[in-house]
Protein backbone atom coordinates (compact mmCIF):
# COMPACT_ATOMS: atom_id res chain seq x y z
CA UNK A 1 0.00 0.00 0.00
CA UNK A 2 2.85 2.43 0.70
CA UNK A 3 4.97 3.31 -2.33
CA UNK A 4 8.56 3.51 -1.11
CA UNK A 5 9.81 3.50 -4.71
CA UNK A 6 9.13 7.13 -5.63
CA UNK A 7 11.77 8.85 -3.49
CA UNK A 8 14.70 6.46 -3.13
CA UNK A 9 12.89 4.32 -0.58
CA UNK A 10 11.66 7.20 1.58
CA UNK A 11 8.25 8.73 2.17
CA UNK A 12 7.57 12.02 3.96
CA UNK A 13 5.96 11.56 7.36
CA UNK A 14 4.00 14.54 8.66
CA UNK A 15 3.83 14.43 12.46
CA UNK A 16 0.69 15.87 14.03
CA UNK A 17 -0.39 16.16 17.66
CA UNK A 18 -3.37 13.77 17.82
CA UNK A 19 -5.13 15.88 20.45
CA UNK A 20 -4.65 19.42 19.12
CA UNK A 21 -4.10 18.85 15.41
CA UNK A 22 -0.91 20.97 15.46
CA UNK A 23 1.72 19.93 12.93
CA UNK A 24 4.88 19.27 14.91
CA UNK A 25 7.47 18.19 12.36
CA UNK A 26 8.22 16.50 9.08
CA UNK A 27 10.44 13.45 8.92
CA UNK A 28 11.09 10.66 6.47
CA UNK A 29 10.41 6.96 6.83
CA UNK A 30 11.58 3.94 4.93
CA UNK A 31 10.04 0.48 5.18
CA UNK A 32 12.30 -0.44 8.11
CA UNK A 33 11.54 2.68 10.16
CA UNK A 34 7.81 2.26 9.54
CA UNK A 35 7.99 -1.36 10.69
CA UNK A 36 9.88 -0.31 13.83
CA UNK A 37 7.35 2.47 14.47
CA UNK A 38 4.52 -0.03 14.24
CA UNK A 39 6.35 -2.55 16.43
CA UNK A 40 7.38 -0.11 19.18
CA UNK A 41 4.43 2.30 19.11
CA UNK A 42 6.89 5.21 19.06
CA UNK A 43 7.89 7.31 16.05
CA UNK A 44 11.05 6.12 14.30
CA UNK A 45 12.38 7.89 11.22
CA UNK A 46 15.15 7.46 8.71
CA UNK A 47 17.77 10.17 9.16
CA UNK A 48 19.00 11.27 5.75
CA UNK A 49 22.01 13.06 7.25
CA UNK A 50 23.08 10.16 9.48
CA UNK A 51 21.99 7.45 7.01
CA UNK A 52 20.39 5.37 9.77
CA UNK A 53 17.19 4.84 11.72
CA UNK A 54 16.50 7.51 14.30
CA UNK A 55 13.96 7.20 17.10
CA UNK A 56 12.52 10.58 18.02
CA UNK A 57 13.52 11.23 21.61
CA UNK A 58 16.49 8.87 21.68
CA UNK A 59 18.65 11.67 23.08
CA UNK A 60 16.16 14.23 24.41
CA UNK A 61 13.64 11.83 25.91
CA UNK A 62 10.91 13.75 24.04
CA UNK A 63 9.28 10.63 22.62
CA UNK A 64 6.35 10.59 20.20
CA UNK A 65 3.78 7.90 21.09
CA UNK A 66 1.96 6.93 17.91
CA UNK A 67 -1.83 7.05 18.15
CA UNK A 68 -2.67 6.54 14.47
CA UNK A 69 -0.94 6.13 11.11
CA UNK A 70 -2.58 7.33 7.92
CA UNK A 71 -1.46 7.06 4.31
CA UNK A 72 -2.37 9.56 1.59
CA UNK A 73 -4.34 8.78 -1.57
CA UNK A 74 -1.20 8.22 -3.66
CA UNK A 75 0.39 5.94 -1.07
CA UNK A 76 3.54 8.07 -0.97
CA UNK A 77 3.15 10.11 2.24
CA UNK A 78 2.25 9.33 5.85
CA UNK A 79 0.41 11.24 8.53
CA UNK A 80 1.66 10.18 11.96
CA UNK A 81 -0.70 11.27 14.71
CA UNK A 82 1.09 11.25 18.03
CA UNK A 83 0.95 11.99 21.70
CA UNK A 84 4.13 14.02 22.32
CA UNK A 85 5.87 13.20 25.60
CA UNK A 86 7.97 16.21 26.40
CA UNK A 87 7.86 19.97 26.00
CA UNK A 88 8.74 20.04 22.31
CA UNK A 89 9.97 18.20 19.26
CA UNK A 90 12.23 20.78 17.60
CA UNK A 91 15.98 20.52 18.17
CA UNK A 92 16.00 24.32 18.48
CA UNK A 93 13.83 24.11 21.60
CA UNK A 94 10.34 24.76 20.25
CA UNK A 95 7.18 22.67 20.58
CA UNK A 96 6.90 22.46 16.78
CA UNK A 97 9.54 22.71 14.07
CA UNK A 98 7.21 25.21 12.39
CA UNK A 99 7.89 28.12 14.76
CA UNK A 100 8.69 30.74 12.08
CA UNK A 101 6.25 32.61 9.85
CA UNK A 102 7.40 33.40 6.32
CA UNK A 103 6.64 36.97 5.28
CA UNK A 104 5.83 38.19 1.78
CA UNK A 105 9.34 39.62 1.46
CA UNK A 106 10.83 36.18 2.16
CA UNK A 107 12.03 36.88 5.69
CA UNK A 108 11.10 34.55 8.51
CA UNK A 109 10.04 35.71 11.96
CA UNK A 110 9.89 33.59 15.10
CA UNK A 111 6.26 33.49 16.27
CA UNK A 112 6.49 31.00 19.14
CA UNK A 113 8.30 30.89 22.46
CA UNK A 114 10.92 28.27 23.22
CA UNK A 115 9.53 25.30 25.13
CA UNK A 116 12.90 24.08 26.43
CA UNK A 117 16.60 24.94 26.39
CA UNK A 118 18.21 22.85 23.64
CA UNK A 119 21.71 23.37 25.12
CA UNK A 120 20.62 21.41 28.18
CA UNK A 121 19.11 18.60 26.12
CA UNK A 122 21.40 18.07 23.12
CA UNK A 123 25.12 17.82 22.56
CA UNK A 124 26.70 19.84 19.75
CA UNK A 125 27.07 16.64 17.65
CA UNK A 126 23.33 15.96 17.46
CA UNK A 127 22.38 19.44 16.27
Amino acid sequence: MIDFGKNNGLVPAIVQDAQTGEVLMLGFMNAESLAETRRSGEAVFYSRSRQRLWKKGEQSGHVLKVRELRVDCDGDALLVQVEPLGPGVCHEGYRSCFFRRLAEDGTAAVIEERAFDPARVYSQESQ
